[in-house]
């Protein structure tokens, strides 16, 4: 029976079950094209939650998305499931900046029922294993925090991801963690943004995380994004699962920045002859902007377009007072009469006679 992981929790399911890992999912748009397996023998496999990794399938084995592969580890051997093949892999490869000089280690098979036993045990040890690691952690006086655990498949080696704000000296820790579990420890250091990623959730959108669906490279957020897009700098709804800001905030600042070039200065104060007035608010998309008679509180409130601000700055400056911000109205100009009958000949339709 050929199996395929499941719905990122790290266990295994039939192949022909429709759950899959959708953490950091790879849509193959060239899977229906006849030979598009054979333009390239590398092969993307993904592991426990986002760590993903690329091989060479050396020995030409048929595969396919979903199909779960033993591959080459250092020691030993690891299993994951495949999540892209042929021509599309090397640009994934490129997107993910794997070096070219880099050691590319090789599928050995499809995965076999002694690889999925051992696959198991290993998998069922991760939670006590990471509960039982924070607490050596801790007896160590070590500031660190132990996210996750991840055995390989064929249960040889283990990997450990953490959060420390500073550098930890976890040399003793190593020591200890490799005498009470019994396999080769690596320490991975990831950062908070990683570590919402690996656990996935679903964000205020109603959505999975961006960090667990799609999202390979982080970029700073920084609290000017909202500002540009005139949002309350409250700590609690800009934060993220990870506790910084949100990466969507960056997702739309440009288009607001853009926009906001088509509004005047807020600091600009607008002349009329009904009064003094001051900016109060902006809808930037919409291109409106709300003035009050003052300054600090809302009162006698107008909207109006950012054109028609310009063209009171603008009279302003040439020191003249528009009798008040809203637009003129500019009067129909009156329609005259129209005689239907003068429009077309009341012949037209006749039948032209011809002369016999």
């Amino acid at each position: 029976m050929e199996y395929k992981l499941h719905n990122g929790s790290g266990g295994l399911c039939c192949k022909g079950c429709s759950r899959q890992d959708k953490k950091l999912n790879t849509y193959d748009w060239l899977a229906d094209i006849p030979g598009n397996a054979e333009e390239s023998d590398m092969v993307e496999v993904q592991f426990k939650n986002t760590r993903k990794g690329y091989f060479r399938n050396s020995n030409k084995i048929k595969l396919e998305k979903g199909d779960v592969v033993a591959v080459e580890a250092a020691p030993g051997h690891d299993i994951g499931v495949v999540t892209l093949t042929g021509r599309l892999v090397p640009l994934q490869m490129k997107k993910a900046n794997f070096k070219a000089d880099a050691e590319i280690k090789r599928v050995y098979r499809k995965a076999k029922p002694v690889d999925m036993e051992k696959f198991n045990e290993a998998k069922a040890k991760e939670h006590a294993t990471m509960i039982r690691a924070r607490q050596i952690a801790l007896n160590l006086n070590l500031d660190m925090k132990i996210g996750d655990v991840e055995y390989q498949g064929d249960g040889n080696k283990a990997i450990f991801y953490y959060i420390a704000d500073e550098r930890v000296d976890f040399r003793q820790l190593i020591k200890v963690l490799a005498e009470a579990f019994r396999v080769r420890i690596e320490m991975k250091q990831i950062g908070a943004r990683q570590e919402a990623g690996r656990i996935g959730g679903i964000g205020p959108c109603g959505r999975e995380l961006c960090c667990a669906t799609w999202m390979t490279s982080f970029v700073s957020v920084s609290t000017s994004a909202a500002r540009f897009q005139d949002i309350s700098l409250n700590p609690q709804k800009l934060a993220g699962q990870c506790a910084k800001l949100k990466c969507c905030l960056n997702y739309e600042v440009d288009c607001y920045v853009e926009a906001q070039k088509r509004l005047p200065s807020r600091e600009i104060e607008l002349e009329t002859k009904d009064g003094t007035f001051y900016f109060f608010k902006a809808d930037i998309l919409s291109n409106q902007v709300s003035y009050s008679t003052d300054k600090n509180f809302p009162a006698n409130l107008v909207t109006i377009s950012g054109k028609r601000a310009f063209e009171v700055i603008s009279m302003n400056k040439k020191g003249m007072k528009p009798d008040s911000l809203l637009e003129e109205e500019k009067k129909p100009e009156p329609r005259k009469p129209v005689d239907l009958l003068e429009q077309e000949s009341v012949t037209r339709f006749d039948r032209s006679r011809n002369n016999k």
